[in-house]
């Protein structure tokens, strides 16, 4: 007998929702009970396209899909609204552009693919955890709403065109798409699991195995121990497999098949008939009402995790205490909205008296959302455009404050700069007009601030973001002297012949080959790159004999090498800290003698080629007893470890004084 209500789905869905809660909060790590979403949201949909079919030999697209908006839309959008009041209060501002592109993207269902944009980006690779980022999933959902209707249009064309039965072809071509996804996977995973992890097509198998249990669920006839031993082996591998495996770090592959294996065993049990089934305590009413309240408490509990902490300036930990706050708040919010905003809705009339009802009120809700992201995107850019630089600023002379006979006569009172608002783009503020592609290899870019084969001077910047921080003060010195300036940089890949960062990252070794070459094909005057690496607190710092090579080779071509110390990095943001303490909070600063040896290790190296020449701004970037987050009224740091645009560009006449000495120009 086919049941059309299994109360242990909801159950199962309050045990994925609780999992996920309990592991972002306590444990900080990542559960797999969103895989377990995303298989019941399979199993449940194709049931329902099925029964449709089979009912009435077609799909009625409009009331499936303005159902679905009636369903996922208002408390979605509640949470937006939500997070947008919560984070004009609370959200330091030099978050905002990052939570405001992140909310759009998630109002449309598309936050997973912004997030996968970012973990490709390498400066966005260190962006803070947004309040909407646990979105991800939802829009992945989404999509899945959008395209699986489809895919079964086309499977009932393929049955009639083929004249096969529809469940037979169904049952192939999901399994087919279990399996190309399910490999795309793998393979994804392995080559670049960040992105893999926001992938859409990395999760298709998920949903599809769902769909496969739907079509062949009711001919699986189980005793009732057998129900019994599986529901509770797949409800024990589901709780465990958080605590077993790094999930955040190796899903979707083949290691996801754990969760939603275990849910699929869930599932399959069924209904035991027993007191002594996981179905029972799965079918019990606190956990099914729990199971109702699945969707807003997923929704609720990031965003209240994320303002606990920044409420508390806890970024790790919130102990027991906390997390139960949160979890409490979070199921106060999920009730409120369920029973205020879900329920009324759906029971109600509203969305379903004409065939594009749901889609008209779909826009109601959307609208002003979008409308009060874009509002507060341009009250943002107006701010931040207010800033005009700190060059020939009295108030803000960054750098130069540190040089000899300095005299200060500015205002007493100054905001630091540049503005926290402008923050996340103070990187490289250049002009980067005259860029292309390298034939050599396809991430080459090859950038210069001007073209003019007549100037006196060329110089190259090479390297990862620590050299490529540079150009800014490149630029400006270049600019006064007419000189040429050309960069080329990857993120992540120092200049060296091996990859620093990534040891594995064939891709950065090939890079390097390809600037190596190119760098002695130009014959410029001079290549300008970074010394050391790993500036961090136990001074680790050191400078690797990749470097050594590749300077030698830019040597045998008789080209000179000036190479500036590093510097430090940091565990946490410098520019947050004084955000949260103040500018001058001794927490926001770290001894300088627990970061910066009085040697910097290429004066101990016994091999260093003759070409290069080194540069250390350490007196610049630390005072002699501290390296602080602000120097001369100006931020030092962007992130935990990159130099703004402005601080660098407030060094650029130290730069050039230290290039000209070391070149004798």
């Amino acid at each position: 007998m086919v049941r059309k209500y299994r109360p242990e789905l909801q159950g199962l869905r309050a045990v994925a929702a609780l999992l996920v809660v309990v592991y972002h909060i306590w444990l900080g790590r990542v559960s797999g009970g969103v895989d377990v979403f995303f298989l019941i949201s399979g199993f449940l949909i194709t049931g329902q396209l099925v029964r449709a079919v089979e009912r009435s030999g077609r799909i009625e697209f409009r009331p499936f899909w303005g159902r679905m908006i009636k369903r996922l839309f208002p408390a979605a959008l509640t949470v937006l609204v939500g997070v947008m009041v919560a984070s004009v209060l609370l959200l330091p501002q030099n978050r905002w552009f990052q939570t405001i592109r992140e909310i759009v993207a998630s109002a449309l269902y598309l936050e997973n693919w912004q997030l996968a944009a970012d973990s490709v980006d390498y400066l966005a690779q260190t962006n803070a955890a947004s309040p909407v980022q646990h979105f991800w999933s939802l829009s992945i959902q989404g999509q899945f709403y959008v395209v699986w209707p489809l895919l079964v249009l086309l499977v009932i064309g393929v049955a009639r065109f083929t004249k096969n039965r529809f469940r037979l072809t169904l049952l192939g071509t999901l399994f087919v798409v279990f399996t190309v996804s399910l490999v795309f996977s793998i393979i994804s995973t392995a080559d670049n699991q960040p992105f893999a992890y926001f992938n859409s097509l990395t999760r298709v198998w998920e949903f599809a195995l769902g769909g496969l249990l739907a079509l062949g669920i009711d001919h699986i006839n189980l005793p009732k121990f057998g129900r019994v031993l599986l529901g509770w082996f797949g409800i024990t591998a589901l709780v465990a497999c958080g605590l077993v495996l790094q999930v955040g770090s190796v899903f979707p592959g083949y290691m996801a098949l754990w969760p939603t294996v275990a849910a699929l065993l869930v599932i399959v049990a069924g209904a035991s008939g027993t007191r002594w089934g996981v179905d029972w305590i799965l079918s019990a009413r606190p956990l099914e009402y729990l199971g109702n309240l699945s969707y807003a408490l997923y929704l609720w509990h990031w965003p209240v995790l994320v303002f606990y902490q920044l409420a508390r300036g806890r970024p790790e930990g919130v102990g027991l205490a906390g997390g139960a706050f949160i979890i409490g708040v979070s199921v106060v919010l999920s009730m409120l909205t369920h029973h205020l905003v879900e329920n009324p809705l759906r029971r109600s009339a509203v969305g379903t008296k004409t065939p594009w009802a749901g889609y008209r009120f779909g826009l109601v809700l959307l609208i002003p959302v979008i409308a009060a992201a874009g509002t507060w995107q341009y009250t943002a850019t107006q701010q931040a455009n207010a800033f005009d630089g700190v060059m020939d600023d009295p108030n803000h002379p960054g750098a130069l404050s540190r040089t000899p006979d300095f005299t200060y006569w500015g205002e007493d009172e100054v905001v630091p700069a540049p503005p926290f608002i402008n923050l996340e783009d103070d990187f490289v503020k250049v002009n980067q007009e005259h860029c292309s592609t390298s034939p050599l290899h396809e991430e080459l870019r090859i950038c210069h601030n001007i073209v003019d084969e007549s100037a006196e001077r060329h110089i190259v910047v090479v390297g990862d973001s620590h050299s490529e921080q540079w150009v800014t003060a490149m630029y400006l010195m270049a600019e006064e002297r007419g000189w040429q300036v050309t960069s080329m940089y990857k993120g992540g890949c120092p200049f060296s012949v091996v990859s620093e960062t990534f040891p594995d990252d064939e891709s950065c070794v090939q890079w390097n080959a390809a600037a190596a070459q190119t760098t002695i094909e130009m014959q410029p005057d001079l290549v300008f790159t970074t010394a050391s690496r790993e500036v961090r607190i136990g001074l680790t710092e050191h400078t690797p004999q990749g470097y050594l090579e590749q300077w030698r080779k830019l040597d045998e071509a008789g080209i000179p090498v000036v190479a500036i110390r590093d510097n430090p990095r940091y565990d946490y943001k410098p520019s947050e800290c004084i955000q949260e303490a103040g500018p001058t909070a001794p927490e926001c600063s770290v001894p300088r003698a627990e970061l910066l040896a009085e040697t910097p290790p290429y004066e101990l190296l016994p091999d260093v080629p003759p070409n290069v020449s080194f540069v250390d701004f350490s007196d610049y970037i630390c005072t002699e007893d501290l390296c602080p987050p602000v120097i001369g009224n100006v931020l030092v740091y962007l992130d935990e470890n990159h130099i703004t645009a402005s601080y660098v560009a407030s060094m650029a006449p130290m730069l050039e004084e230290a290039i000209l000495d070391v070149t004798q120009w």
